[in-house]
């Protein structure tokens, strides 16, 4: 059997005439060159089929290049953007990043971040789970950032729905409703009990009615069987956790013959399943590639100092409106 001899670096360096110390650099700490050299040792290592060895790297260094990431649920679509775009951003760091799934359960979590840790230098912990307490002290022995976890002490970066959520309650109070309901999602999610206390808000300096239900899984099944509910409150408008649950409550509404928008409002969060409802969904655009790109670069930055000033980035989100939402019914409009 013929086997296949992977090529050095020290060959690849020969090849583009540079020393082998610049292809190190090019994919451990490419900040230091420019940026025409680190794109022309990348693609010259494409063609040959260089590899970096990051095993060979970390004994030599001291330093695995490998950053670990860990979510509630990967099936939702909330997650997806900020895991490609992390990916990405390791990959530009000449970073690996490795994924795991905790399936919204802090027990899980905690031993996802014990097996993770001998592995990697830093973590990112996405709509973490655990308590404060817990989180804070994996942030002192390890580089961590959180994403959606405002927590003090820690670097974190946050995609707020806040402002949309606002604009959005005063617009449902314009068009004449006056009874809205908010369908919450996972108890323990930090986006959740912050939309909801905003819906709460919004919708008291509105003088609107709010009726608050739970999908508690977050599903689309929970959705569905929450719209009866929603229904017999007599709202009008309702702002679901996420697109998921909205699209479920959609589906119940249309189920009990009931048309959205004409006898029911609905807006979702989060803007991932606007092409996969009818109608359209409005929604709460929010930048989750920039949440994962931030996340890996602040992570960057905390591997290679002793200390890290504290940091919190919050990224607002942008109300889009779109099939699921109008004029409350008897208005005449």
């Amino acid at each position: 059997m013929i086997r296949y001899k992977a090529p050095t670096i020290v060959e690849l360096a020969k090849l583009l005439g540079v020393a082998p110390s610049t292809v190190s650099r090019a994919f451990t700490d490419p900040g230091k060159l420019l940026p025409e050299t680190v794109e022309k040792v990348r693609r010259k290592a494409s063609e040959i089929g260089y590899v970096p060895n990051n095993y060979a790297r970390a004994l030599i260094t001291g330093r695995s290049s490998v950053v670990g990431m860990i979510v509630p649920d990967i099936a939702n679509p909330f997650f997806p953007p900020i895991l490609r775009h992390a990916q990405r951003a390791a990959e530009e760091r000449g970073l690996s990043l490795i994924l795991a799934d905790s399936d919204g359960d802090p027990a899980r979590e905690l031993q996802l971040v014990g097996r993770l840790t001998p592995q990697v230098e830093g973590l990112v912990l996405a709509a973490s789970r655990l308590p404060e307490k817990s989180l804070v002290t994996i942030a002192d022995r390890l580089p961590t950032v959180l994403v959606n976890r405002d927590v003090a002490g820690i670097p974190r970066v946050l995609v707020s729905a806040d402002r949309a959520l606002d604009q959005a309650v005063a617009g449902f109070a314009r068009d004449g409703h006056w009874s809205l309901a908010y369908v919450g999602g996972p108890p323990e999610s930090w986006s959740n009990t912050q939309r909801a206390r905003q819906v709460e808000r919004s919708a008291r300096a509105q003088g609107l009615d709010l009726t608050l239900f739970e999908a508690p899984g977050g599903t689309y099944s929970e959705g569905f069987d929450v719209a009866r509910a929603v229904v017999d409150a007599g709202a009008t408008a309702v702002v679901a956790f996420d697109d998921v649950i909205a699209h479920g409550l959609i589906s119940g509404f249309q189920a009990a013959g009931l048309s959205v928008p004409l006898d029911v409002s609905v807006l979702g969060c989060d803007d991932t399943l606007t092409t996969t409802t009818y109608p359209p969904l409005s929604s709460i655009a929010l930048d989750l590639a920039g949440a994962g790109r931030l996340a890996v670069e602040t992570l960057s930055t905390s591997t290679r100092q002793a200390e890290t000033a504290e940091e919190r980035i919050e990224l607002e989100g942008t109300l889009v409106l779109r099939g699921s939402t109008g004029h409350a019914p008897g208005t005449g409009r």
